[in-house]
């Protein structure tokens, strides 16, 4: 005899249930992806334009000093070619340029006057700038115009008052009657009262009620959390000493102590030695440039705390 066993209906909501109407399944999904793409190809192209124009003046301000070495390295009787490949390759220039003039002391000097410099700056700075964010004072708007006005000021109207000043105080030919009109700079003391003003109060009340002393707040206080904006400033205003030409050239007429000065003994009557020039040039770049490799990140802050808050 033949048992037939016969299962008993399955619950709605048991697995053996059998599903009601179609099953819809899930795939990927290829609409977001391609306008994600779509988004991304577009931003690219918009930034297309802005690269090739950064790109072109990149090129123009890096191809003056790409020519200057070229020519540095390339024999004196080709320093005029106008080739722009770096060929023949030859240390002709710096030769005569180290066997000619006292490079290495010319350079010594030079870093010598503008670390003055950028010291003496940065101090006078700080303790006007301090003096102008900290109090209020009868004449306090008046004064500080006078020290933006005389940075407005060109060089060349006072340029023959400080000459003068120089000559009487039997200084010329000196470093020192270069680096003593230039003490202070109104730049400086102009960047810096902007970082004071935005300091936090509360930090200099605090430190007030702790019983220091105007004085022990500026260097206990405010100029260590300044440091950033004080490397940034210092490095700029080394730069900016360093690359003077005008003043030290005026000064020192008769003394070849700084570069800027000894590379002009390569301009003469007879002819200008243009390979030379280019060299001593070079060699003069090269602090500026170990500068930058070293202090990359403080040397771009000085230029952008230039122009911004």
């Amino acid at each position: 005899m033949a048992f037939i066993t016969i299962a008993p209906p399955a619950q709605p909501g048991s697995a053996d249930a059998p599903l009601s109407g179609p099953r819809k399944v899930s795939g990927p999904t290829t609409t977001a992806p391609a306008a994600g793409r779509g988004r991304m190809r577009l931003g690219f192209l918009r930034l297309v334009p802005s690269h090739v124009l950064l790109i072109a003046l990149a090129i123009v301000s890096i191809f003056p000093i790409y020519w200057m070495f070229v020519t540095a390295f390339r024999p004196s009787s080709d320093a005029l070619s106008t080739n722009p490949l770096p060929g023949p390759l030859s240390l002709e220039n710096f030769q005569y340029v180290l066997k000619t003039i006292p490079i290495a002391g010319m350079l010594a000097n030079t870093f010598g006057m503008a670390l003055t410099l950028a010291v003496s700056q940065l101090l006078v700075a700080i303790l006007a700038s301090y003096g102008f964010a900290r109090w209020d004072f009868v004449g306090k708007k008046a004064l500080y115009l006078l020290f933006v006005g005389s940075w407005l000021v060109p060089f060349q109207v006072t340029m023959i008052p400080n000459y003068l000043l120089v000559s009487q105080m039997g200084l010329l030919n000196t470093i020192t009657g270069v680096v003593i009109p230039q003490l202070c700079s109104a730049f400086a003391v102009m960047m810096l009262r902007q970082h004071l003003e935005a300091f936090p109060k509360d930090l200099l009340d605090a430190s007030q009620m702790d019983g220091r002393s105007s004085w022990r707040t500026l260097w206990e206080v405010v100029v260590p959390n300044l440091r950033p904006a004080l490397a940034a400033l210092g490095i700029m205003l080394f730069i900016s000493a360093w690359n003077e030409y005008l003043w030290p050239s005026l000064i020192m007429q008769k003394s070849d102590a700084l570069i800027q000065v000894g590379i002009r003994g390569f301009l003469g009557a007879e002819g200008n030695n243009w390979g030379a020039i280019m060299a001593a040039s070079s060699l003069a770049c090269l602090p500026i440039f170990l500068i930058y490799v070293f202090l990359q990140r403080y040397v771009v802050d000085a230029f952008v705390r230039s122009g911004l808050k």
